[in-house]
């Protein structure tokens, strides 16, 4: 019978191995920390060190829990039914059930999850007369989550102003509300455990005696109310195994705290920090690249990943004159790919945030490749994305009632359930006529519920009228700012990717417009019925586009399709080509961490976690323009290429030409517009002056002796008054005038 310890390299050996004493293990990523966590688990019993009941193993999701068990299962001729290993929220509900009297909990109590909650303070909030414009309940739900994972029930919350101490009476109400339903929330699931096992001393002292070995696997990942609740537990004297790579702590925003590991190994003063170094996923250009990248974070408890695999392939780095041009080539690269054999599945385009995904979708779309949104929706299936359409098929046809239905009170305006019932009594066909559309029964309802809903008529007239004469990608930005859409993701905790998503959305249309060639005049007659030719409806065409997308449902999880994800959503997840696109400043590392180190060590960690994640071919890709707000924007490349070290990557682009804007042409009948969309800066193709020789172009990148290398943006004046505006990335955007400045081509 082979052994459990049969294929473990010496260091996962010595990690199974250890004496019954705390340890610290530092597992890089592909090292096979699965492996080693069951594999000391199985060692444990087999050993008779711990029987299967005295051991606690808490992991992160439920499908690495269902995975240990049944490995578990594999290796011993044991039961593992009644073992205590899952996640923090499960053994938490495990261990309340058992003492539901002492933690005051009916015995049935419910748990709410995510969309439980908000919808509970959304009742809450009525019930108390309280304007969720000013308490947005989202941002409610982010405030009592955050203070419940800080260990800080509402008497505790700090409040230095009348706005946070109305948010913690809130808090208050909702944890009395929840109390008197029998309910409880994901973070109240751990608070309450916690304070369960604080405040009485037999049922803490019965687990502690019970759990002799702890072990935590993704330990870079707990809360500050997680690690409090780990060494209660471990109060006892049992042993602590934590699992997990600071490299790869990238959930700060969820409350993750990256500190905990340092934490650990000071406060439980561990005598074994074993790093697992052997990587077994990659080749060895792309550790040695994430190797180099990650080195730049200070503070690290540190490591070096390595593999016996050879080098493998160089890592291909693409550059792009634009965003568009990005995705053309990373769709070409694919159909490649996939003629040489490549599975589709095995390819997987990661970005930095989901509004890039557009982009990439309707590259991937128009070449009819097959591709699977992991983890999300496909853009135009988004809902921000979807409310905004709604507007902009109410200005192309008020009597759209699917449309009218879905943003009549979104963003609430007040018209409740029964004037919408109303409404739909007033639209119902009578005998001998046919049904009325909405917004006809909504133009001709009287008393309240007329007035309430006439505000959403008036709204929609407005914004027809907005949109009367304008561009198509102008039409987007009215109906996105005019409807209240703005507005409302603002008041969201978490409403910045929404926020982005919509810029996308005008982004999109620029791109349909410019792609479709819309008429900016009246284009001639046709040539065999001299009549006018009446070109299509920009908006209808657009709105047309936009269904067609969404309605082509993205592959299964089953088939053969293009894996497309954000970074965050990549983790734990591993492929045999990935490509990683929009690799530049303001992007990748994004622009809200860059002015601080805390933040960008944290890009900085994303960034090798993408890396990571490739197991043969590499591809990093970056864009010297990029549309945002409808605008273009022009880049540097991010610093975390300049941290690769040059004889690892193969450049496939040489110094990129400069952008030329098309002649005018008439294809299909229509003038293409120069530029697409009106507001947006035109493009010059090159900027010369008599002093400069020439040769200085708009999106060129110059090098100076100050400021470092720089991209130019702008460009004004000639001869002695020229200047020209430079974007420096870390160094900040500055105009600089060609008689004094000596900037040379980088």
């Amino acid at each position: 019978m082979p052994s459990l310890l049969d294929n473990l390299n010496p260091e996962q050996l010595a990690a199974v191995t250890l004496p019954a004493q705390h340890a610290l293990i530092l597992a890089g990523a592909g090292s096979g920390k699965t492996r080693v966590l069951t594999t000391r688990i199985a060692w444990l019993i087999q050993t008779g060190q711990v029987g299967p009941h005295g051991v606690l193993a808490v992991t992160f999701t439920n499908k690495a829990a269902k995975e240990m068990l049944a490995r578990l299962s594999a290796m011993l001729p044991i039961n593992t039914r009644g073992m205590w290993i899952g996640t923090f929220h499960g053994l938490c509900n495990r261990l309340l059930r058992a003492h539901w009297r002492e933690a005051a909990l009916p015995q049935t109590f419910q748990i709410l999850d995510s969309a439980d909650q908000l919808s509970a303070i959304k009742r809450l909030l009525k019930a108390l007369n309280i304007d969720d414009e000013k308490y947005p309940p989202r941002d409610l739900m982010h405030f009592i989550n955050a203070s419940k994972e800080a260990g800080l029930r509402a008497h505790a919350v700090e409040a230095w102003d009348d706005f946070t101490r109305r948010r913690v009476e809130i808090y208050q109400e909702y944890e009395n509300q929840c109390q008197r339903e029998g309910v409880v929330d994901f973070a109240e699931l751990l608070l309450r455990t916690y304070e369960l096992l604080e405040r009485v001393e037999p049922i803490r002292a019965h687990y502690q005696a019970r759990f002799r070995h702890i072990l935590v696997d993704e330990f870079q990942d707990t809360n500050v109310l997680q690690y409090r609740w780990l060494k209660l537990l471990a109060g006892g004297g049992a042993c602590v195994m934590a699992v997990g790579d600071d490299d790869q702590s990238i959930y700060a925003f969820r409350g993750a705290e990256v500190g905990n590991m340092r934490d650990f190994e000071r406060e439980f003063r561990v005598p074994n920090v074993i790093r697992l170094e052997q990587n077994y996923r990659s080749h060895g250009n792309i550790l040695d690249a994430a190797n180099a990248i990650i080195k730049n974070n200070a503070g690290r408890l540190g490591k070096n990943l390595w593999t016996d695999r050879g080098s493998g392939e160089p890592i291909r780095v693409y550059e792009a004159m634009s965003d568009t041009e990005e995705a053309r080539w990373v769709v070409e690269e694919i159909r490649s790919l996939v003629m040489e054999g490549t599975a589709r599945r095995e390819i997987a385009l990661l970005y930095r945030s989901n509004a890039q995904s557009r982009v990439l979708e309707h590259a991937l779309f128009t070449a009819n490749l097959p591709y699977r949104v992991y983890g999300g929706l496909r853009f135009f299936e988004r809902q921000e994305i979807k409310h905004a359409l709604a507007y902009l098929r109410l200005i192309a046809n008020p009597d759209d009632d699917t449309a009218f239905a879905r943003v009549v009170n979104f963003p609430t305006r007040g018209i409740g359930a029964r004037s919408l019932e109303q409404l739909q009594d007033a639209a119902r066909p009578v005998m001998g006529e046919g049904a009325a559309s909405l917004w006809a029964a909504a133009k001709n309802l009287g008393g309240k519920a007329g007035q309430s809903v006439g505000v959403f008529v008036a709204l929609i007239d407005r914004l027809r009228a907005a949109c009367e004469g304008l561009s198509l990608p102008e039409m987007v930005e009215q109906a996105i700012e005019l409807s209240g859409l703005v507005a409302h993701y603002k008041t969201e905790k978490e409403g910045q990717d929404r926020l982005a998503n919509l810029d996308e959305l005008v982004n999109a249309a620029v791109n349909f417009v410019s792609e479709e060639g819309f008429p900016v005049e009246q284009p001639p007659g046709d040539a065999v019925t001299d009549a006018p030719v009446v070109p299509p409806d920009p908006l209808a065409s657009f709105l047309a586009h936009a269904s067609l997308e969404a309605g082509e449902h993205q592959a299964g999880d089953s088939d053969d399709a293009v894996q497309l994800m954000t970074v965050h959503s990549a983790k734990g997840l591993e492929f045999n080509i990935v490509f990683i696109s929009g690799l530049e400043e303001g992007l990748f590392p994004h622009e809200n961490s860059i002015l601080e180190d805390k933040g960008l060590e944290e890009e900085r960690r994303l960034m090798y976690v993408a890396v990571t994640r490739a197991r043969e071919r590499l591809y990093l890709s970056f864009a010297q323009t990029r549309m945002l707000h409808g605008q273009t924007r022009y880049n540097m490349k991010s610093r975390f290429l300049e941290e690769i070290p040059e004889l690892l990557t193969k450049w496939l682009t040489p110094k990129v030409r400069p952008q030329r804007v098309a002649e005018p042409t008439w294809g299909n009948r229509y003038y293409e517009p120069k530029p697409a969309y009106p507001s947006a800066p035109p493009v010059r193709t090159r900027y010369e002056t008599e002093n400069s020789g020439g040769g200085f172009r708009i999106g060129q990148q110059v090098q100076h002796a100050k400021f470092g290398q720089g991209v130019i943006v702008s460009a004004e004046g000639s001869g002695s008054d020229a200047r020209v505006q430079v974007n420096f990335g870390r160094e900040g955007i500055k105009w600089l005038a060609l008689s004094v400045a000596k900037l040379t081509p980088a």
